[in-house]
């Protein structure tokens, strides 16, 4: 099974379609909005109207546990990405990406491997794994990277070819 194979839970309620992603290369972020690495939204939101209308998309992952910085309603969230940061990519209802709750696509997203060879748990905010259109994992990012840093915009381009 690939990552992105199933539905999953939309932010704003109802679900993302798992046929949403066919055929797309997905970048998979889980995000929080009261960290020191939230202003990584704005990098988001330009890959997504950078490579959007070429089979690109951002998957945002609200998570609260990392130290509580998600501690909003849906709605919360929701607002505050879209007025403060603009975002149109898709979120997803807030999830686990650790521990025994762990939601089924970071099930698969945590077995990839990072530029050192680290597979294993997200650990903080803000981690990133880049999905092919076949759901193979192409790489993974830890959150200090930045979304529109050399090696995350090269993985982007290889991978739409």
């Amino acid at each position: 099974m690939t990552p992105l194979a199933q539905d999953l839970p939309a932010l704003t309620g109802g679900s993302l379609p798992a046929e949403r992603f066919d055929g797309n290369v997905v970048l998979v972020v889980n995000v929080a909005s009261k960290c020191g690495l939230t202003p990584q939204y704005e990098g988001l939101e330009r890959l997504q109207q950078r490579y959007g209308d070429r089979g690109f998309t951002v998957l945002g992952v609200p998570s609260n546990q990392f130290a509580g910085q998600e501690p909003g309603t849906a709605e919360e969230i929701q607002t505050f990405c879209s007025m403060t940061y603009g975002t149109s990519f898709p979120m997803t209802a807030k999830l686990d990406v650790n521990g025994p709750d762990r939601h089924p696509l970071y099930a698969e997203l945590v077995a990839a491997t990072d530029a050192a060879g680290e597979a294993g748990d997200v650990q903080w905010n803000f981690e990133k794994f880049l999905v092919a259109p076949g759901g193979e994992v192409l790489a993974r990012f830890r959150p200090p990277v930045d979304p529109e840093a050399d090696e995350v915009v090269a993985a982007i381009e290889a991978a739409l070819g």
